[in-house]
C-alpha cells in the first residue's frame, strides 16, 4: 500500500524543494499501485464506475441526447454493437413503434415464411375454435384476405376433413377455419397468392410488433440493414423519437457497457460541446460535476485512461481502496 506522510512545513527554500519533490514521488506511487490494480482486473470495474458517473450528467437537453447517441450511432462501428442493443431495447419497449415499420417493409415476410413451417405456424396457427371471440395475429389476416378475394383465392385453403368449407358455411360459423391444414394453405399463399404478402390485412396483423418475437435475431439484422444499408428515414426517425423520450442515464448504463475505448473517449468528448456547467454544478453538488466542468473547459488532451483514473478516484475513493487491498491480497497469496 503507498503511504502518504504529512509533516510540519518546511523553514527554508531547499527544504521546500525537497518536500515538492517527496509529495510527487508519494503521488506518483499512489498512481502506480492504482494502475497496477486497474491493469490487472480492476480495469473493467473502474470502468463501470465512469459509466456510471456519466450517466449521472445532468445538464443536458433532449435535444442534445439525441444528437450524442445518433452521432454514435452513426458509427461504422456501432452497427453490431450499440445500435443492435438499442434495437433490442427499441423491440421491447416499442413494439408498436417497430411493427408500424414492418408495415412499410411488409414484403420482407414472404421471405421471412418461406420454407419455415416454424414460424409458419407460429404467426398463423390461431385460428378461433368454436366459443372463441376471433381469429388472431397471422391467422385473422388471412382469414380477412380470403374472404375478400374468396373468388380468386378460397381454393387455395387446404382442410384437414374430407371436404373444404364454402365461404357462406365459414362465415356463419368462424370457427371452422380451425380445421384448415394452416402449413399447406400458407405455403399456397407463398406459391399462387402474392398479393397477399403486401395485403393491407397482412400489414395490419404486425402493426402491434408481436410478430417480433417469432424470431428476433431474424428482425434485428433487418432492421441493421433498414439502418445502416437503406439509411431509412422513418426508422431513424422512430428511434431519434425513442432516445428523447428515454432517460440519459437508461441509456448510457445499456448502451456505453458495449463501447471500446476510442468511441467511449468520442462519446464522452462529445459530451463537452453540450455541457451547460450551471450554478449547482459549480458547487459540486452532483455526482457527475467534477466530470461536467472538466469536459467544459479541457476537450483535446483527455485520455480515458485519465477519466477512468480520475473517475475513480474521485468519485469511488472506497471502492477503489477496496479494490487495491484485493490486489495487494492476490499478491501475497501469490509469493506465498
Amino acid at each position: 500500500m503507498a503511504r502518504l506522510f504529512l509533516s510540519p512545513p518546511p523553514s527554508d527554500e531547499q527544504e521546500e524543494r525537497d518536500a515538492v519533490k517527496q509529495i510527487i514521488s508519494f503521488l506518483e506511487e499512489v498512481e502506480s499501485v492504482i494502475c497496477s490494480a486497474m491493469v490487472s482486473g480492476g480495469r473493467h470495474e473502474a470502468r463501470l464506475w465512469l459509466c456510471n458517473t456519466i450517466s449521472s450528467i445532468h445538464s443536458l437537453t433532449v435535444r442534445d441526447q439525441c444528437d450524442l447517441f445518433v452521432n454514435l450511432l452513426r458509427l461504422d462501428e456501432s452497427k453490431y454493437d450499440v445500435a443492435a442493443q438499442l434495437l433490442q431495447i427499441f423491440f421491447e419497449k416499442k413494439p408498436d413503434k417497430a411493427g408500424s415499420i414492418l408495415a412499410i417493409k411488409i414484403h420482407m415476410l414472404e421471405k421471412f415464411f418461406e420454407g419455415n413451417p416454424k414460424r409458419i405456424l407460429a404467426w398463423f396457427d390461431f385460428f378461433a375454435t368454436f366459443g372463441e371471440s376471433g381469429h388472431k395475429n397471422g391467422a385473422r389476416a388471412l382469414s380477412k384476405f380470403a374472404f375478400r378475394n374468396r373468388d380468386t383465392c378460397w381454393e387455395e385453403l387446404e382442410w384437414r376433413g374430407r371436404h373444404g368449407q364454402s365461404p357462406a358455411v365459414v362465415a356463419t360459423k368462424p370457427h371452422y377455419l380451425h380445421d384448415l391444414d394452416v402449413l399447406q394453405t400458407v405455403e399456397n399463399f407463398l406459391e399462387y397468392v402474392p398479393d397477399f404478402w403486401s395485403s393491407e390485412e397482412l400489414v395490419e396483423s404486425v402493426k402491434d410488433g408481436e410478430i417480433l418475437k417469432i424470431d428476433r435475431k431474424y428482425f434485428l439484422d433487418k432492421f441493421l440493414q433498414l439502418m445502416y444499408e437503406e439509411n431509412m428515414e422513418e426508422l431513424w426517425v422512430n428511434l431519434k423519437e425513442f432516445i428523447m423520450n428515454e432517460q440519459f442515464s437508461f441509456l448510457c448504463q445499456h448502451l456505453l457497457l458495449t463501447l471500446d475505448d476510442s468511441r467511449m473517449l468520442i462519446f464522452v468528448k462529445s459530451i463537452g460541446k453540450h455541457i451547460r456547467a450551471n450554478a449547482h454544478c459549480m458547487e459540486l453538488k452532483y455526482q457527475s460535476c467534477w466530470l461536467e466542468i472538466l469536459l467544459s473547459t479541457c476537450k483535446s488532451s483527455l485520455s480515458i485512461d485519465e477519466l477512468i483514473l480520475l473517475n475513480a478516484m474521485i468519485s469511488h475513493g472506497r471502492k477503489l481502496i477496496r479494490l487495491i487491498t484485493d490486489e495487494e491480497h492476490v499478491d501475497e497469496k501469490q509469493k506465498a
